[in-house]
């Protein structure tokens, strides 16, 4: 009888969107028998302890490997990833790397698996905004075009990558693991004690995220943003959990004046309160009982459509157009007058109305894992670097 060892899989984490994503991937090459899940946590979000606390409340194990990279610029933090990652990858030689998203891990440890020759799964492959002033958008861009594996979230994934000359046998619509993750945390959050932050006080709010250098880094954008808040605070309260660059930004901007600190109660006047980050469960608990939702994050979008609460994305364009599809988004940039314009639309019941996309259904990591397990045991294995176009042939996994 011949016993196949299982095949290491470098599984990728970097910033806190990642988390959530890698935690049901996690979850389910643990139960493979042929494949045998290495967690790489490179340190993009270097906050020791708000990382803790998502591997805590997603139940991710510890980290494997943690790189320990920490904040810089683009240039400088995708260099040191690289140069990590590369020794980890000589030294435990995997035989598939794993990367979720788009930040700029997922970026670094891609180009280093590519030029080892090493196949490269991309989880959330073909997602395009079409705007390539967004560091992002470079990012799943090189991905995708040097990955063996696109698992897609929604159809315009595998369009994208279509028109962009992936061959489609490498190309896998899955559904969504920020779903998975969502799905299976909302039954605790329904079930268990999950403190909720603005706990006692029963009365409807809108919740914002914001945190894109576009809308922060220039004063007068960040200005007209909390402008529109303001202006909407006057008929509910909004809550903002602060991201550690918005409120960076408003304090060099002289603009934390025009925020509220909570104190567990709304004045009749209501206002803009800005919060400390918040935990994932934390957060969803005031997700879901929010009236709206204001965000320029992309994984928000998607839980709002999931959850069917309004969402008004202050961005021009979406890399996710299922959730303005058949979701409840909105998509308004950060012109004053439309966010309000937006916000008032739900406020006088005129909410979009939206659906749960097709494959969003808690199983995405499963399907995943399939997948990958299927083209590992295939004669030949998987062709090493061949970006998915199938233009190079490498050396097939042993």
């Amino acid at each position: 009888m011949i016993v196949r060892r299982r095949i290491k899989v470098f599984v990728v984490a970097g910033a806190r969107p990642n988390f959530v994503k890698v935690a049901p991937i996690m979850r389910e090459l643990e139960k493979s028998a042929a494949l045998k899940p290495v967690l790489v946590h490179t340190g993009q979000h270097y906050d020791a302890e708000m990382s803790r606390l998502f591997f805590d409340q997603l139940a991710i194990p510890a980290p494997d490997v943690d790189l320990g990279v920490g904040s810089a610029s683009h240039a400088v933090q995708t260099a040191h990833i690289m140069t990590a990652f590369e020794r980890e990858m000589l030294a435990r030689k995997p035989g598939l790397v794993v990367v979720v998203g788009d930040v700029n891990s997922t970026l670094a440890c891609t180009l280093v698996a590519a030029k080892l020759l090493v196949p490269v799964a991309h989880v959330e492959a073909g997602l395009r905004s079409f705007d390539r002033t967004m560091p992002e958008e470079i990012n799943r861009v090189v991905t995708d075009s040097l990955a063996s594996f696109h698992f897609v979230t929604e159809p315009s994934g595998r369009e994208n990558l279509i028109r962009e000359g992936i061959r489609g046998e490498s190309i896998h619509f899955v559904g969504n693991v920020m779903i998975d993750t969502l799905a299976q945390n909302l039954k605790r959050v329904r079930s268990e004690k999950v403190r909720h932050p603005l706990e006692g006080m029963g009365m409807d709010y809108a919740v914002v995220t914001l945190h894109r250098p576009t809308n922060v880094d220039d004063r007068e954008t960040f200005a007209g943003i909390i402008g529109a808040l303001e202006e909407i605070s006057r008929n509910i309260p909004v809550f903002l959990p602060a991201h550690p660059r918005t409120e960076k930004n408003a304090r060099r901007f002289g603009l934390m004046k025009r925020f509220s600190l909570w104190r567990g109660s709304a004045s009749a006047s209501h206002r803009v309160f800005m919060l400390e980050p918040l935990g994932y469960l934390p957060f969803l608990a005031m997700m879901r009982g929010a009236r709206m939702v204001l965000t320029d994050s992309g994984g928000i979008q998607e839980e709002t459509t999931f959850l069917g609460i309004p969402c008004i994305t202050l961005r021009e364009t979406t890399e996710r157009p299922v959730t303005v599809e058949v979701g409840t988004n909105v998509v308004v940039g950060s012109e004053r007058r439309k966010i309000v314009g937006a916000a008032m639309d739900v406020l006088d019941g005129r909410a979009k109305k939206g659906r749960v996309p097709e494959l969003w259904d808690g199983k995405a990591a499963r399907r995943i894992v399939e997948a990958l397990e299927k083209a590992f045991a295939r004669e030949g294995g998987v062709r090493r670097g061949d970006g998915g176009t199938g233009r190079r042939r490498g050396d097939a996994v042993p």
